[in-house]
């Protein structure tokens, strides 16, 4: 006699099958795997689909790959004119690099601060001050994010700062 197994292992034999194919249609985030001289097409079937471009110096293009759960990491590659990759991806969501953009955001727009970070975690509306405040979180124990305060014009109000992401500070009018 032939057995069957009870549906809830079909049932989860059945996800698992599909969890493999999506992360398969999504990229396989290898980012080890690209190396100089590959086609942006190549690189992409390692990352999974580009979720931003941004012109650079000389034609080349910075492509953004954000990832992650909460959007904690994101791969930037650069392209040269022809759409070759031209070094190694690099995660930029990190503290030396938030540390680089406070220490060289002086002068500089909401174009730049893309061009760098990548598009923001979320985007908040500064009211009647005007402006907004990007952030991006970022792998931390410390449940932070890093902020910039964009100006209406596009111009960076200040050089960032850290905040508790209000993910995890849990909600404060409770009942009893």
């Amino acid at each position: 006699m032939q057995r069957r197994w009870p549906w809830t292992l079909r049932t989860l034999a059945g996800l698992a099958v599909l969890g493999v194919l999506a992360a398969a249609a999504c990229g396989t985030y290898r980012p080890q795997d690209i190396r100089p001289g590959m086609s942006e097409a190549e690189a992409a079937a390692l990352l999974g689909r580009p979720t931003g471009r941004y012109p650079g110096p000389n034609g080349q293009t910075r492509v953004e790959f954000a990832t992650g759960p909460y959007g904690r990491v994101t791969w930037m590659l650069d392209l040269d004119a022809s759409g070759q990759v031209i070094g190694a991806p690099h995660q930029v969501l990190n503290e030396a690099s938030f540390s680089w953009i406070q220490q060289n955001a002086r002068d500089h727009d909401a174009k730049w601060l893309l061009y760098h970070l990548g598009r923001p975690g979320e985007v908040m509306r500064l009211g009647w001050i005007g402006g907004q405040v990007w952030s991006w979180r970022y792998p931390t124990f410390d449940c932070l994010w890093f902020q910039v305060t964009v100006n209406d014009d596009g111009s960076l109000r200040d050089a960032g700062g850290y905040g508790i992401d209000p993910r995890c500070d849990a909600p404060s009018d409770r009942r009893r």
